[in-house]
């Protein structure tokens, strides 16, 4: 006659419906959380009883693999994880599994810090909870459980996860737990051994125990964030890039840091080589896994760097990273930014030794990237000085593609000279030809050429850099100096005001004042911005900010010592303020409106230019 299986009943120590309601509608975002959370508890067991092997060895199975085991049946529509970890006793049941949020591995970390002091055991299961994921997917649930003590008494849990549970003993004869249960009709993809390899490989990799999945083993990536890096080869680090980006390029640059202190992480962070067509769109998000103890929590924590960094990926590994209860999504804490504030200034310290001991990998890495690390001028106030260290920039002084450091430009700067001189502009050739270089030209004062985009936004905000100001060559105020008194050239003092006056009268209500230039070398006229008005950078910003902007009136220059202004002074004085007169003062306004890029109409001006040329070769 067989042995009847003695069953006791017990009520949940909680209102377990209600509380599993929450955990499965709103708790997790996504079923397939179960597995990683299941792993996770395996993962925390293994840990707990390679510990206590340390220095017990009257253990059940002491030799036994540290494993895992996940069987699937698709036919069945079942599932089962066991591991050879450290069981739980019938105490351990009712205690651990007959209440929500009652945390076995937070007691055990406790005891061992009691007994042993601070241990790092690589366990995740803070919040008691995990377990409970799995009943999104099944109705009811079996364990299976013997304790490593050689004496222990194998028990099963069962529960539909509603009112009760029942506990009985088992004829298991192996240390460790086995969970097992049938899948609901929606939930049978979980069945399929592909699905689990796929989920074991988005948040599992990196589990420091062996997987098995119907018996075969699953080849893991290795953490190598937790190594020496005195032990990890560059192909290691490059093959590992490759892992946690898809990306099949090698990295341009890596950073390897273990921080131990207040805060406690490990992290491998990457410089990619190139950057994606979409870095400024808003589906580029950041790429910095987020794991604890090796299990992937995240992997775009929104808070864990600013966004002028977001092209940094990599990941990054840490007991301390406060999480919510699912362990799903990082929260926003002052533990979050310390992390935050640490990860970016080591960033900053990487990109100067880079940009000091590897100018051609620190080059490619500004000509990727330098756009949107810019942008930390305007948010990372903290760290500006660094940012605009870090900056480069091309200028008259050098050639097309070539950049310099503000900091080489600072010891180049002329005894006299006392602010950071700049100009900006759609591009380098256009630059080139910008008529308000040819004084700093001629005279040989380096001026910085921005034509980067970004600029128009960065600029209003540096300020100064060893204690040099920043300012616009529009906004420069040239003295007269002993050459400019010299040139012949130039039209008689009387003539001058007379025909400045004259041009004025034409333009008087598009410009501030019409002004004999200082600047000006080969080119007949220019625009700047007058004594209140904004210079240029800024106008460009408020119009990008405010499509009802009005720019101000500028000042006109105008180079008398040039062969067209005297041909126009010339007429002016045998003809004086006629049609014609007033058509070319038109046209060099417009002229230099075009240069400029604010000419909003080129209708007029071409049609003007036709009528010119015609009586020009009549």
């Amino acid at each position: 006659m067989a042995e009847t299986v003695q069953q006791e009943k017990f009520e949940f120590k909680a209102e377990m419906k209600q509380l599993l309601d929450i955990i499965i509608h709103s708790l997790y975002t996504n079923s397939e959380i179960f597995v990683r959370e299941l792993v996770s508890n395996s993962s925390d067991a293994l840990n707990k009883i390679r510990f206590i092997k340390l220095t017990n060895n009257e253990i059940l199975d002491f030799e036994k693999e540290l494993e895992i085991k996940i069987t699937v049946d698709k036919e069945n529509k079942t599932f089962s994880i066991s591991d050879t970890g450290i069981g739980m006793t019938k105490e351990d049941l009712i205690s651990k599994l007959g209440t929500i949020a009652s945390s076995g591995t937070k007691e055990f970390l406790k005891h061992l810090q009691s007994n042993q002091g601070k241990i790092d055991g690589n366990m995740i299961g803070q919040f008691g909870v995990g377990f409970y994921s799995l009943f999104m997917v099944t109705d009811e649930v079996t364990v299976e459980t013997r304790s490593y003590e050689k004496d222990s008494i194998a028990y099963k849990w069962i529960s539909a996860g509603e009112n009760d549970f029942i506990i009985e003993e088992s004829d298991k004869q192996e240390r460790g737990t086995t969970i097992s249960f049938k899948l609901k009709d929606d939930y049978t993809e979980f069945a399929e051994d592909w699905k689990i390899k796929d989920i074991l490989n988005k948040y599992s990799n990196f589990i420091d125990f062996t997987i098995y999945v119907n018996d075969q083993k699953i080849q893991k990536a290795q953490a190598i964030w937790y190594k020496n890096k005195d032990e990890i080869k560059d192909e290691e680090y490059k093959e590992f890039y490759n892992f946690i980006t898809s990306d099949y390029n090698d990295p341009l640059a890596w950073l390897h840091l273990n921080i131990e202190g207040n805060i406690n992480f490990n992290s491998i962070l990457y410089m990619p080589k190139q950057a994606p067509s979409n870095l400024f769109s808003e589906e580029f998000k950041k790429t910095i896994h987020i794991y604890t103890n090796r299990v992937f929590i995240q992997d775009n924590a929104e808070h864990l760097l600013p966004d002028y960094l977001k092209f940094v990926k990599g990941v990054l590994d840490t007991e301390d990273l406060p999480l919510n209860v699912s362990r799903e999504l990082t929260q926003n804490t002052p533990l979050m930014s310390k992390i935050s504030k640490v990860l970016t200034k080591r960033i900053l310290n990487w990109l100067e030794d880079l940009a000091e001991n590897n100018k051609e990998d620190y080059l490619t890495f500004f000509n990727n990237f330098g756009s949107m690390f810019k942008l930390g001028i305007n948010s990372d106030f903290e760290n500006k000085t660094k940012i605009l260290g870090l900056l480069r920039f091309e200028s008259t002084n050098t050639k097309p593609g070539e950049f310099t450091s503000l900091k080489d430009y600072v010891s180049r700067m002329k005894e006299e000279q006392k602010e950071i001189l700049y100009v900006s502009g759609e591009s380098r050739a256009s630059l080139d030809k910008n008529p308000n270089l040819e004084y700093f030209k001629k005279n040989d004062i380096e001026v910085l050429l921005l034509s980067d985009p970004s600029d128009i936004f960065t600029v209003p905000y540096y300020g100064e850099f060893e204690a040099k100001q920043f300012k616009s060559i529009d906004k420069v105020e040239i003295e007269d100096n002993k050459e400019n008194d010299d040139n012949k050239d130039k039209l008689e003092e009387n003539v001058s005001k007379s025909l400045l006056s004259a041009i004025k009268k034409v333009l008087e209500d598009k410009i501030e004042d019409v002004v004999e230039s200082k600047r000006l070398v080969n080119s007949p006229i220019t625009l700047v911005a007058g004594k209140e008005g904004l210079d240029q950078e800024m106008e460009r910003m408020m119009k990008l900010m405010d499509k009802n902007f009005t720019s101000s009136k500028k000042v006109l220059e105008i180079n008398t010592s040039h062969p067209l202004i005297k041909n126009i002074s010339n007429q002016y004085i045998a003809n004086g303020e006629n049609m014609e007169f007033t058509e070319l003062v038109e046209q060099l306004y417009e002229s230099a409106l075009l240069i400029s890029g604010e000419l909003k109409s080129t209708t007029d001006f071409v049609q003007r230019m036709y009528s010119l040329m015609e009586k020009a070769t009549a």
